[in-house]
């Protein structure tokens, strides 16, 4: 009996020494290759990589639009260690990915790699042909990657997510607010030691914007249609609320599709509202009134004689119709857009003091907008090159540059009672005064002058309302010769109901075909705009 207990003693001893070899092989030996396995399955399982916030739109009620989200895609992936013919695999792999050949070879030839991402957002097409070959070591699975679902609209604003080339995440915001709140949006990711998950991955935010989708639509449709029926390179719309700085809509065009976005240039995603500047042209006269008015220097009633031409050091201004109006008031030069009124408005105030006032409305600044890559324009030479003639044409806005978002947020300072606001897309930001630019009754005075213009253009009048508006034709430099070519910018800014106002809008096309006036080609796509957007409002009318 003694010697049985003793035997079976002996052989559980054995047993057990055994089991603590191989505990001992699993944890020593074999411990740091099973802990970068485990890491490796927690970070394809998903753990560590944390969700990208959505991007949304909202609408007149709150109504909570998606723009961006995270949606499964079909992806290709290899388990290398599974490949058994790398060469014959990478030959088939090479005619549906895409990729070199040899280079899949160098992949699929890794010895315990336990994973490799091919083809992230793998077509249809892709799928089927793979499908088909049954290649032992190769996948089909489904990974996480950034979808707009409304496609090209407000592309610029937007932006987009690049696809990273590793095996996990949704890669980083490129452009527009995906890059601006990048790092809100993209959130934190979990940390492992080994097999354990020391810290949970934190998901992204998500981000509410300002942008009204309807409002949106609409003028992506308005300018489509305008670009096609004047033959021009592109144009660009803002819609904003002037007591606020919130941005209702923004877009330009040509534009492209997030969803795709390798198939277009670089240059394509930057955002013209922003991103670019320009000469703008007669709208510019409003700011001269405000300048003239606001310094005591003159009155919406204050008179020159116009001669239909000015000469200074040695080069001749003329009006846009090479007409010469005789006696007029300031009211009448933004009424019929007069260059030599604008330029006798600026002359009289002093160049100093204008300037002075181009600086307080921000021309010299960012706007601070809430987008990525915003730029200055110029007012050198103004600055650099200090002759009456450069000021005469920066009276009518012609040798001054801006981007559109400082164009329209100037205006914007008129039409609120001459307070500058900071402009925004975020819809949980708050409105932020940058200062005041000019006096309240100057803003009434300057308001008063378009409203008058409006009325007597009647293009931009919309019944029961008073409208305020400017029209801007702005001629192209010529970068390669010096001077002007032949092709122009329309431009037209207005604001209604004008004495209190709801939205202000900017509508920009890009040298359109056989150079039009503004008045032909913008100011009946503003009108348009603007009804859409009373109506949509419900604003009441305000000039019964």
């Amino acid at each position: 009996m003694g010697l049985r207990i003793t035997v079976l003693v002996g052989i559980f001893a054995l047993l057990y020494g055994a089991l603590g070899f191989r505990m001992y092989d699993l944890q020593l030996r074999q411990g740091e290759a099973l802990s970068a396995k485990a890491a490796s399955i927690h970070e394809l399982a998903g753990k560590l990589t944390p969700k990208r916030g959505s991007v949304y739109f909202t609408d007149k009620d709150g109504g909570r639009i998606p723009a961006g989200i995270n949606k499964d895609y079909p992806s290709i992936y290899a388990i290398p260690k599974e490949v058994t013919d790398p060469q014959g695999a990478a030959g088939i792999l090479a005619g549906i990915t895409g990729k070199n050949e040899s280079e899949l070879v160098k992949i699929l030839s890794k010895e315990d790699d336990p994973y490799e991402p091919l083809v992230k957002k793998a077509t249809d097409e892709q799928v089927a042909l793979l499908k088909k070959y049954d290649l032992k070591g190769i996948y089909i699975g489904d990974e996480p990657a950034r979808f707009y679902l409304l496609g090209r609209i407000a592309s610029h604003l937007v932006g987009f997510t690049s696809i990273v080339d590793d095996a996990f995440g949704l890669g980083a915001g490129q452009y527009g607010v995906e890059s601006q709140y990048n790092k809100e949006l993209t959130g934190r990711p979990g940390k492992t030691r080994g097999d354990r998950l020391l810290i949970k991955p934190k998901n992204g935010e998500d981000i509410y914007l300002t942008i009204d989708r309807n409002i949106q639509v609409q003028a992506e449709s308005i300018l489509s249609r305008l670009i096609s029926q004047y033959g021009a390179v592109g144009g660009t719309v803002i819609v904003m609320e002037p007591k606020t700085g919130k941005v209702l809509a923004m877009l330009s065009k040509p534009d492209f599709d997030p969803n795709s976005y390798g198939h277009y240039e670089i240059n394509t995603f930057l955002n013209p509202s922003v991103q670019s500047v320009y000469e703008p042209g007669s709208i510019f006269k409003v700011i001269t009134m405000s300048a003239g008015i606001d310094s005591g220097k003159i009155t919406p009633d204050t008179t020159f004689v116009d001669p239909g031409s000015l000469t200074l050091n040695g080069k001749t201004i003329r009006n846009w119709d090479l007409k010469a109006y005789g006696k007029v008031t300031m009211t009448n030069v933004i009424e019929k857009s007069i260059n030599t009124g604008a330029a006798f408005a600026e002359r009289t105030t002093g160049h100093n003091i204008f300037h002075d006032y181009l600086v307080k409305f921000g021309f010299k600044e960012s706007t601070g907008i809430d987008l990525p890559g915003e730029i200055v324009g110029s007012l050198r030479p103004l600055e650099e090159d200090v002759r009456d003639i450069n000021y005469a044409t920066a009276s009518y806005g012609q040798g001054v540059s801006l981007t559109p978002i400082r164009l329209i947020t100037a205006v914007a300072a008129i039409a609120n009672g001459g307070v500058l606001m900071r402009p925004y897309t975020n819809a949980e930001s708050q409105p932020k005064v940058v200062r005041r630019v000019i006096s309240e009754e100057t803003s009434r005075k300057v308001i008063g002058m378009m409203v008058s213009a409006v009325d007597k253009a009647q293009i931009a009048r919309i019944p029961g309302y008073n409208v305020a508006g400017k029209t801007g034709t702005g001629f192209v430099p010529n970068f390669s010769t010096g001077g002007y070519t032949d092709e122009v910018i329309n431009t037209y800014i207005g604001f209604a109901p004008a004495y209190d106002p709801q939205f202000i809008i900017l509508i920009r096309l890009d040298k359109p075909a056989g150079g039009p006036l503004a008045g032909l080609t913008v100011v009946p796509a503003f009108r348009e705009l603007a009804e859409f957007i009373i109506n949509y409002y419900s604003i009441p009318p305000d000039n019964l």
